[in-house]
C-alpha cells in the first residue's frame, strides 16, 4: 500500500469512527427533535451560540484513537483537544473536526459531519475525508488522485487507487467530482456567519456585495459540507471570513482535487488571524473583498 493510499485509508477509518458517534444521536432523539442539555452534555464556548456537546468530545476521541493506533508517530490537531505530538514525530499532522455543524446537530438539522485531513511535512495537504452520517454521504480526496463522493453504506475511499487507470469512480454509486457546471447568475453562493456580533456584521456586509453575481444564497451551517458541495456542483461557490483550519482542511483538498479554484486562509487560527476561505469563482477580484484577504499572517 502506498503512503498516499494508507493516509486516505486512515482518514476514512477515522472519519467513520467519529461519524459513528454522531449517528448515536438517533438513539437519544429518534424523532430528530432538538437535543436537551441532559441528553447531550450541551455547553457553550466563546458565546451562548457557540455550542459543544459530549458528542463532539467523544467523536474526537474516536477519531484520535484510530489515528493513534495506525499512525502513532503523527501529530494531531483537533477542535476540542488541541494539538498533541509524539516525541519522535513523523512530520505528518492530522487536522480534525469531530462535529462540524454542532448547532445543526443539536437542533436536528441534518447538515453536520466529521472532517479528517492530513498534512505532509512540507505543508501540502495529502488526503481528506468528510463523512456526513445523517446524509449518508462521503466526500474524499488524496493529492493528485482526484476527488469523489458516494454513499456511506457502499463507498470505499481509495479502493481504486488509480492503478492501471482504475480510480474510485469505478465503484458502483461513486462519482468523480469536477466542480460546478452551471453559471453564477443561476447558481448559489454558500457562506456562514460567526458567533461574534461584530464579525457577523462584517460577514453579512461582504456577502451582500457578492450576492448580486449569483442567483441566490445558502447558509448550511457546516463549512466542511459547504466546500464539498462546491466540489460536487451543488452550489457554485463558497466564501466565509474567519473560519478555523479544522473547518476547511479536508474540504479544501476535496475541492482542489475536483478542479475548483481554492483559496485557503493563510493562518490556521481564524480567530486570532481571520482571513477568507473561498471555494469557486466569486466573479470579482479578491482584492475587492472587505475585509481584504490577508497577504501575511502578521
Amino acid at each position: 500500500m502506498t503512503e498516499a493510499r494508507e493516509l486516505l485509508d486512515v482518514a476514512a477509518e477515522a472519519a467513520a469512527a467519529g461519524a459513528a458517534v454522531l449517528a448515536e444521536r438517533d438513539a437519544v432523539a429518534p424523532s430528530g427533535r432538538v437535543l436537551r442539555g441532559d441528553e447531550s452534555g450541551l455547553k457553550t464556548k466563546s458565546s451562548e451560540a457557540d455550542l459543544v456537546t459530549d458528542f463532539d468530545r467523544r467523536s474526537e476521541q474516536a477519531v484520535r484513537a484510530v489515528i493513534g493506533r495506525r499512525r502513532p508517530q503523527d501529530a494531531i490537531t483537533g477542535e476540542e483537544y488541541g494539538t498533541s505530538a509524539p516525541e519522535q514525530a513523523s512530520g505528518i499532522r492530522w487536522s480534525i473536526d469531530p462535529l462540524d455543524g454542532t448547532t445543526n446537530f443539536v437542533r436536528g438539522i441534518v447538515y453536520y459531519g466529521t472532517s479528517v485531513a492530513v498534512q505532509g511535512p512540507d505543508g501540502d495537504w495529502l488526503a481528506g475525508v468528510v463523512h456526513a452520517p445523517a446524509l449518508d454521504r462521503l466526500w474524499w480526496a488524496s493529492r493528485g488522485a482526484g476527488a469523489f463522493t458516494g454513499r456511506v453504506s457502499t463507498a470505499r475511499p481509495g479502493a481504486g487507487d488509480g492503478v492501471g487507470g482504475v480510480d474510485d469512480a469505478g465503484q458502483p454509486g461513486v462519482d468523480r467530482l469536477s466542480g460546478p457546471q452551471g453559471t453564477r447568475a443561476a447558481g448559489l453562493l454558500s457562506t456562514g456567519f460567526g458567533y461574534d456580533a461584530a464579525r457577523r456584521e462584517q460577514q453579512v456586509s461582504a456577502v451582500v456585495e457578492l450576492l448580486g453575481g449569483f442567483g441566490n444564497l445558502r447558509r448550511l451551517g457546516a463549512a466542511a459540507l459547504d466546500i464539498c458541495m462546491v466540489a460536487d456542483g451543488t452550489v457554485e461557490a463558497y466564501a466565509e471570513y474567519g473560519i478555523q483550519e479544522h473547518d476547511w482542511a479536508a474540504g479544501a483538498l476535496i475541492a482542489e482535487e475536483a478542479g475548483v479554484p481554492m483559496r485557503r486562509p493563510l493562518a490556521a487560527d481564524g480567530a486570532a488571524h481571520p482571513d477568507w476561505c473561498i471555494a469557486g469563482d466569486l466573479g470579482v477580484p479578491l482584492e475587492q473583498l472587505r475585509p481584504a484577504p490577508r497577504e501575511t499572517v502578521a
